[in-house]
């Protein structure tokens, strides 16, 4: 996916998948936990798994727009093509590195497929394996091969927060997902912090809430019938929760994301 904004942007909350994300120019700033990372056109942002995060684009305009090139990682191509014994188990799940000049020729080569269609099939998997490759080639590289490596406590790690992501209404039991992580539960839990920063039933929270937001604005459910789809039982701690969250009340909100007072990450003007 290819992104052009012009103008800065409000702070949003969202989720980073395992993805790669080049900028070419503008400045943009995302928030995990307490660290904070400050992208630019000489930089790439690494998401080794699913993480919630808080980004703004600080500098863009009609002159110089923020350009960036987003890549969503395939795990089993990752896989395939490490070769390297390196680790860094409890390494947060988010990084960012200085854009090489392999990775951007790379980048710019899968673009200009754009121009002969016909040629994507067969060499755009060519050219998505050698950017991973160009991407496990950096220091950062190092985080990637942790999640994909079965048996690391990373990867493992990675397992639980896959599950809590697809059953995020469900209860949680931390024995439970210890059990999906094949961890002891005190090893999850400190592994799950180091990558996301934040427990379990924080990343829960997050999803429940972020998941709710989404069906009022798309879905157009109230907030009581969000509340109760995405797990919660009382509809007067799923309102605390959300305004903590977002700034203000459940309707309220919703009603200033249409008004376009806010921009979200899933209209970002795509560039030509």
């Amino acid at each position: 996916m290819l992104f052009r904004r012009t103008t800065p942007t409000a702070c949003y909350r969202g989720t980073y998948e395992p993805s790669l994300n080049v900028f070419a120019q503008g400045r943009k700033r995302i928030k995990l936990g307490g660290t904070t990372y400050l992208c630019d056109g000489s930089s790439f942002l690494l998401s080794s798994i699913d993480v919630p995060v808080e980004s703004q684009i600080i500098e863009a305009s009609a002159d110089v727009p923020l350009l960036s090139l987003l890549l969503r990682l395939d795990m089993p191509t990752v896989r395939e093509i490490i070769t390297s014994d390196e680790r860094l188990a409890g390494a947060p799940g988010l990084t960012i590195g200085e854009t090489t000049v392999g990775l951007l020729d790379a980048c710019c080569r899968l673009i200009k497929l754009l121009d002969t269609p016909a040629d994507i099939p067969f060499l755009g998997r060519l050219i998505h394996r050698e950017i991973v490759y160009r991407l496990l080639r950096t220091p950062q590289g190092g985080r990637l091969v942790a999640i994909a490596t079965t048996g690391d406590l990373s990867n493992r790690t990675a397992k639980a927060i896959a599950w809590l992501k697809t059953n995020y209404a469900k209860p949680l039991h931390m024995q439970d997902l210890a059990v999906v992580a094949r961890l002891g539960v005190s090893t999850l839990h400190h592994h799950f912090r180091a990558l996301t920063a934040m427990s379990p039933l924080q990343y829960q929270k997050q999803l429940r809430l972020h998941a709710a937001r989404q069906q009022m604005l798309v879905d157009g459910l109230d907030a009581t019938s969000a509340a109760y789809e995405v797990g919660y039982e009382s509809v007067s701690q799923f309102n605390r929760e959300y305004s903590r969250m977002f700034g203000q009340p459940p309707m309220r909100d919703i009603k200033a994301l249409r008004g376009g007072q806010e921009v979200s990450a899933s209209v970002a003007e795509r560039a030509p």
